[in-house]
């Protein structure tokens, strides 16, 4: 894992995500790294990229065994379908939660529990309109590539695996970026390249790009209608054909 922060994947949420499975392995051409059960969820992250490691996974996130936990059926029914989280590994993340309260950020739902997987949450309304899960983790692939190759060779990492076949390939998607709204264009520096570290690529008045260690994307955009909600706008994806809504999200072409 680097040593620095790192945005690892976007997180979408729907009640039933079959029809987003579908998309992503068949239009987009995605593989399946992984997916499990959790109390109150079922996880499954697909990659949208590269051999070598570019591009994004996205992982899809349904509501499962909600008598046990029901925090993400509430979501669902709440916001209806669409983007959920942006998780960020981080080295260490006692050292982060001390640095993130440190700025006057408040983390809830703070777990160190387990050695190989320990987490906290920033709410939207500090988040610039989306949570915020900062992750460390252990015991996983280095690098993409490293992933990817795991992957090939074994398949993917279930535990169990709870969806339907999914979709032969019949096209090949890089998901190139999250976009994201906002009022205030200096706040979300702020707050993405300042208490995420990612680094501007390129910055104007009305937008900026940054990128993390591993190639992940985050296009901040001013939205200065009254009454826009800030948050995740769309995802955008080098080698879509037509845009399209899945999971209550955009996909959008981009060429670059």
């Amino acid at each position: 894992m680097t040593d620095r922060y790192d945005l690892d994947h976007v997180a979408l949420a729907a009640a039933d995500t079959s029809e987003a499975l579908q998309f992503l392995t068949g239009e987009l051409g995605g593989t399946i790294l992984f997916g499990g059960q959790a109390v109150g969820f079922r996880p499954m992250q697909v990659w949208l990229g590269t051999g070598a490691g570019e591009g994004m996974p996205v992982e899809l996130l349904e509501p499962w065994a909600v008598d046990r936990n029901d925090f993400l059926a509430r979501f669902v029914a709440r916001h209806g379908a669409g983007p959920h989280h942006l998780t960020f590994k981080v080295p260490d993340l006692a050292a982060a939660l001390e640095r993130v309260t440190g700025a006057g950020f408040h983390p809830v739902n703070i777990d160190l529990r387990d050695p190989e997987w320990k987490e906290a949450f920033l709410m939207p309304r500090e988040a610039h309109g989306t949570v915020v899960q900062l992750a460390e983790s252990h015991g996983h692939p280095a690098t993409r590539k490293a992933l990817l190759d795991h992957v090939a060779e074994h398949g993917p990492n279930t535990n169990p695996r709870w969806w339907t076949e999914p979709s032969a390939p019949t096209g090949h998607g890089i998901l190139r970026r999250v976009v994201l709204r906002t009022p205030s264009l200096p706040a979300a520096l702020s707050f993405f390249a300042g208490v995420l570290q990612g680094d501007v690529e390129a910055e104007t008045t009305a937008a900026a790009d940054l990128v993390w260690p591993r190639g992940a994307r985050v296009r901040l955009e001013v939205d200065g209608r009254d009454g826009a909600n800030p948050g995740v706008d769309r995802l955008e994806v080098i080698g879509l054909a037509h845009e399209r809504t899945v999971a209550g999200t955009r996909f959008v072409p981009t060429g670059s």
